[in-house]
């Protein structure tokens, strides 16, 4: 891996390193790698990441098809959203 330091720019260079080995997966190696994990727990936690992959990505696909609400904004707050039944409107 290579990270080129511009105008002697070292803080600029060394985010960009970090960016490439969070990109990587470094970091996340390195954590997981601090204990040993039974081949078990190994199956298991892969077969979850998959799982959740799976489910952001058909999340993501169903609101790009328009089926679902935009994440963190309730109902009413979204324009052309019917108000809740017994709200009052001031």
């Amino acid at each position: 891996m290579q990270v080129v330091v511009r105008d002697n720019n070292v803080d600029q260079a060394l985010r960009a390193l970090k960016k490439k080995l969070q990109r990587e997966g470094v970091f996340r190696e390195m954590k997981l790698r601090n204990y040993y994990e039974k081949p078990s727990e190994k199956k298991a936690r892969q077969k979850a990441e998959a799982v959740r992959r799976a489910r952001k990505l058909a999340r993501k696909r169903a609101q790009r098809e328009g089926g679902l609400a935009v994440a963190g904004r309730p109902a009413a707050a979204r324009p052309g959203a019917p108000a809740r039944p017994g709200a009052t409107t001031r």
